[in-house]
C-alpha cells in the first residue's frame, strides 16, 4: 500500500500492534473485560483519568497525523480523531459510553476476534507499505 508519509507507516504498524495485543487478550481473558467496565462504573475518578488519557492521546494524534490522501492514511487519522472525539465523551459525559462498554461484554470474544484481524492488517499494510511522495 503507497501513502504520502512514513509517520502513517509507523502508525499503522503501532496501532495494528495495539489492536492485537488487546484482542489477544480479550480472547485469553474475557472476564478482565468484564472487571474492568465493573471498575469503571464504581469509579468516576479512573473514568476521569481513562478520559485524560484517550483525550491526550488523541489531540496528539490530531496534531502530527490529519493527512487525508490516501485510503491508509485516512483511517490513521480516523483513529486520532475517534480517540479525541472517545476522551473528551469520557471527560465531559461518560454514561452513554459506559453503558456501551457493559453491553458489549456480551460479545467480548466477538470483538477481540474483530480487533485480532482488523490489528493484522492494520500492521501489515504498515509493516509493507512504501512512503512516496508525488507532486
Amino acid at each position: 500500500m503507497d501513502t504520502i508519509s512514513v509517520l502513517t507507516l509507523r502508525l499503522a504498524e503501532i496501532f495494528g500492534l495495539y489492536m492485537i495485543v488487546i484482542g489477544l487478550g480479550g480472547l485469553a481473558s474475557p472476564q478482565r473485560w468484564r472487571a474492568i467496565m465493573d471498575d469503571l462504573n464504581r469509579s468516576p475518578g479512573l473514568v476521569v483519568a481513562l478520559g485524560f488519557a484517550v483525550f491526550a492521546v488523541g489531540a496528539t494524534l490530531v496534531l502530527v497525523h490529519s493527512i487525508w490522501t490516501d485510503p491508509l492514511s485516512v483511517i490513521v487519522s480516523l483513529i486520532g480523531y475517534v480517540a479525541l472525539i472517545e476522551g473528551a465523551t469520557l471527560l465531559a459525559v461518560p454514561g452513554p459510553l459506559i453503558r456501551i462498554g457493559h453491553w458489549s461484554t456480551g460479545f467480548i470474544r466477538t470483538w477481540a476476534l474483530i480487533a485480532l484481524i482488523l490489528g493484522l492488517l492494520l500492521f501489515l499494510a504498515g509493516l509493507t507499505g512504501r512512503a512516496t511522495f508525488s507532486v
